[in-house]
């Protein structure tokens, strides 16, 4: 017995598709963009780790957003969220030059926690400095990294890599720890 389905219309949806993957991870397509292979493949095996530990990053802020408490509650609140949504543009950033260089984006969440150097954060919630040294660290990391690739992708002559990185993962970078640190500092009370 055959089991018949009811035929289609034009606007009934084809759901259930399966295609086959059109471009592997970790290779880079020819584009006319005036960098030689080797210089695009090495671009993009750095911006994707770089673009994993920054969808890490942004996550690390939306949940210590949702999570902080104390006296600074409404403060950090409101930093945590802006700095978030930076992050977020810096995620769409670094995956549209992947993807200008002829490579593949790691954007699947799974896929980013195998590349990513940063670690995984407890699941409950944390003392509002321990929330904010672990986001400090994560900027190291994510600066440390930058940095070196910024120097190398430079020397390859990538300079579109070398400036995202340089004038937005670094500067941004930069930025926010300044002012997560400046959170951490212990002040004295000033006795006249």
């Amino acid at each position: 017995m055959t089991t018949r389905s009811a035929p289609r219309t034009g606007s009934q949806p084809w759901l259930h598709q399966k295609g086959a993957v059109i471009q592997e991870f970790g290779t880079v397509k020819q584009f006319p963009i005036g960098l030689s292979y080797e210089a695009r493949m090495y671009s993009c095996q750095r911006l994707n780790k770089v673009l994993a530990d920054t969808q890490i990053l942004y996550g690390l802020y939306k949940k210590h957003h949702w999570l902080v408490r104390g006296a600074t509650f409404y403060q950090l609140h409101l930093v945590l969220d802006k700095h978030a949504k930076e992050q977020l543009e810096l995620v769409d950033t670094l995956a549209e030059r992947v993807q200008s260089l002829g490579g593949v984006a790691v954007g699947d969440t799974r896929h980013v926690a195998e590349i990513t150097s940063i670690p995984r954060p407890p699941d409950g919630v944390e003392e509002v400095p321990a929330m904010l040294s672990r986001l400090l660290a994560a900027h190291e990391a994510i600066l440390v990294d930058s940095h070196d690739a910024a120097t190398r992708t430079g020397e390859l002559g990538d300079d579109g890599t070398n400036d995202v990185l340089v004038s937005q993962v670094i500067r941004t970078g930069e930025l926010q720890a300044w002012f997560l640190a400046e959170h951490l500092v212990d002040t004295p009370l000033v006795r006249s």
